[in-house]
């Protein structure tokens, strides 16, 4: 019996957007979302609300009149990122074609769409530190003498800034092994919840850390189109001109991520007019913001030298 491919279209959809949201070291920024609007195509409209700050009671007149002005603002999701796969059809027949293909789109989205994001929103986010100016310390090796001084720092930096709620800190695997053998036996555990899953991690003043690849802790990253020679291969590299940071902290509220997956489709091997097998359409959106009010409430330790202006 041919299977419902609109059923299994849709399956694998909530599946693949639940496997992304879920293994994205990132994937905590979503939560953000929950106010943004969002029907369809890559376009999301974000709430932006502005208040009036207190005044004096005058006992003859009462309270004096403030303003509050609540608007959304559209914005466009620049990542638009996709892949084409065709499974032979003597390889897979109607009874193993979902059991294969979960396998392959489910690996093909931890392998390689999980580390883009993730990559793409943290270069969003040294980026954008690095642009304001502030809240960035240059040419810091980790060390065990230094390590906690340095991450202590950044967690001061953004309490005087005023942020006084849950600070999340993504930081290397080579910074973390500093820190680790600085705080030997010492480290204190926190539980760190996203995506209905909730993991224990370690942790400084309370504030969680998010163990990263270095290769996700760019300031700039270049994507591959798949097209060109030397880019077949797709994904993204670090930028020609990118810094590498040993860690990240900001508070939990501040990055706005989303990330959508355009209505996946698949083709049966009668219907798929460039090939006898069955053919899987993959498209995501996906973009992160910070609101200008925001923006200085993350701070970047980086690697590197500064460079010269």
């Amino acid at each position: 019996m041919p299977i419902n491919t609109l059923n299994t279209a849709v399956l694998f959809q909530q599946q693949l957007d639940l496997v992304a949201v879920q293994n994205a070291l990132t994937g905590w920024m979503d939560a953000n979302a929950g106010q943004v609007k969002y029907s369809g195509g890559a376009e999301v409209k974000i709430p932006k609300m502005a208040l009036q700050g207190m005044a004096n009671y005058d006992r003859d007149n009462g309270y004096t009149q403030g303003a509050v002005t609540l608007e959304y603002e559209t914005r466009k999701m620049t990542q638009d990122r996709g892949r084409l796969f065709t499974l032979d059809a003597m390889d897979v027949d109607e009874t193993n074609f979902i059991v294969t293909a979960s396998s392959v789109m489910g690996e093909f989205t931890r392998q390689f769409v999980v580390p883009e994001i993730d990559a793409y929103r943290l270069s969003k986010l040294i980026a954008t530190a690095i642009k304001l100016g502030k809240n960035v310390v240059y040419g810091y090796t980790p060390a065990e003498s230094t390590i906690l001084k340095e991450i202590k720092k950044g967690i001061a930096a953004i309490r005087d800034a005023g942020y006084n709620g849950e600070l999340v800190i993504h930081m290397t695997s080579t910074a973390k092994l500093e820190l680790e053998m600085a705080l030997a036996g010492k480290i204190t555990d926190v539980t760190f919840s996203h995506a209905g899953i909730d993991t224990t991690v370690p942790s400084v003043d309370k504030c969680p850390i998010i163990e990263t690849p270095q290769n996700r802790m760019y300031s700039a990253i270049t994507l591959y189109d798949g097209k060109t020679s030397g880019q077949e291969e797709g994904g993204y590299t670090k930028g020609a001109s990118a810094l590498e940071a040993n860690f990240i902290i900001l508070p939990r509220i501040t990055p706005i991520a989303v990330t959508k997956q355009d209505v996946m489709r698949i083709f049966d091997p009668m219907t798929n007019q460039k090939a006898n097998g069955w053919q899987m359409d993959y498209r995501r959106f996906h973009d992160l913001w910070t609101l200008d009010n925001k923006e200085k409430s993350i701070y970047v330790n980086i690697k590197d030298a500064k460079p010269a202006e």
